[in-house]
């Protein structure tokens, strides 16, 4: 067991794994009157540093957001210091998904005029470590600099010095032409997924399931691609271009797929894939494409994530803490969100993802 690279990562994040939420304490902040309540019952957690450092700046849900994406930062942190030589590759190329996370967000912001203030709390970062904590290059100041650029030129012009600079550029004319910040985004999208898969060729034969997990969650975006544009009636050749290679479902067939006339013909035709058909039920009463976004994220949970926690001396382990301090992430600011627009406890339910 001790001549295992992965020995070490294995103790290290299984010791770490203690502090996740339970399903009990979760219920509990389910139960939270509204936000401030439900900091309040984080602050005994893990959380608990992140709140208290960020709480001299920020109040309410302001707060709770700096907060997670504050602590999810460091959790990255120790996620990268875990990994072995040998495994440090696919898990930077993993993670810098965080920094197209918050390129995306910047870009967005100076669409729509935002401040800086409005973005920084948004932003997964720290003032000690990294932003892109994967890739390790733009500093929280450095982002700070960005976000006082007065628009998307000045951001992508700053960014150019960083890899995803380069990616960037390539589309900036057209942004220029057409006020469309899509094939930016999906051609950095589609860099990530590449060098992604492409990171995790070369391992001692168990990075299998991972490189499926990856290919599913490519089809999770492309899917939801389909149903968003279907929903606004865009035109198939606009949506191929936002497409991205590598999944189980072929680009030509989803493609293909965009042809029929709505929403309930999408699902049928990747009923092969994805059975969604509890999910479209759902939808018909719903009308949120969120119920679709949920069932596909728990088929990939079942089939592939729980698979992982069986894999102990290998990268699987990394990527199985990874993954479910991201769900844990992405469920608290469910939560937060359902309480601040006082949905249902029943509709914050359906909205988490496992």
């Amino acid at each position: 067991m001790g001549s295992s690279p992965y020995s070490a990562s294995f103790g290290k994040l299984r010791s770490i794994s203690i502090s996740f939420l339970k399903p009990e304490f979760l219920e509990s902040l389910l139960k939270a009157n509204d936000v401030n309540d439900m900091i309040k019952l984080l602050e005994p957690t893990w959380y608990g540093e992140e709140i208290k450092k960020a709480a001299s700046v920020y109040q309410g849900p302001s707060l709770l957001e700096v907060a997670l994406n504050r602590h999810l930062v460091m959790i990255n942190k120790i996620i990268l210091e875990s990994a072995p030589f040998s495994g440090k590759n696919a898990v930077r190329a993993y993670l810098s998904k965080w920094d197209l996370y918050n390129i995306e967000l910047i870009l967005s912001s100076k669409m729509m005029g935002r401040t800086i203030t409005e973005t920084e709390s948004m932003l997964v970062s720290s003032r000690n470590i990294p932003a892109g904590i994967a890739a390790g290059n733009i500093s929280h100041d450095e982002i700070k600099i960005i976000l006082s650029e007065s628009g998307v030129e000045g951001v992508v012009n700053k960014l150019a010095k960083y890899g995803y600079g380069v990616e960037l550029m390539k589309y900036l004319d057209e942004f220029q032409k057409t006020g469309d910040l899509g094939p930016m985004m999906s051609a950095m999208h589609a860099s990530y997924y590449q060098k992604l898969l492409e990171s995790l060729k070369f391992f001692q034969g168990d990075e299998g399931i991972i490189r499926e997990l990856i290919r599913a969650e490519i089809d999770k975006k492309n899917i939801l691609t389909l149903l968003k544009a279907k929903e606004s009636d865009v035109g198939k050749e606009l949506v191929a271009g936002h497409l991205v290679e590598g999944g189980r479902i072929p680009t030509k067939d989803l493609t293909d797929i965009y042809e029929v006339k709505d929403v309930t013909e999408i699902i049928s035709r990747i009923d092969s894939y994805y059975k969604l058909s509890d999910s479209l039920e759902q939808f018909k009463t719903s009308k949120s494409l969120i119920d679709f976004e949920i069932a596909i994220t728990q088929f990939i949970n079942n089939n592939y994530v729980k698979k992982l926690k069986n894999i102990a001396l290998s990268i699987g382990t990394i990527f199985y803490f990874t993954i479910n301090a991201e769900y844990e992430h992405e469920n608290l600011k469910r939560i937060a969100y359902g309480k601040r627009y006082n949905f249902s406890l029943d509709k914050i339910r359906e909205m988490l993802l496992v």
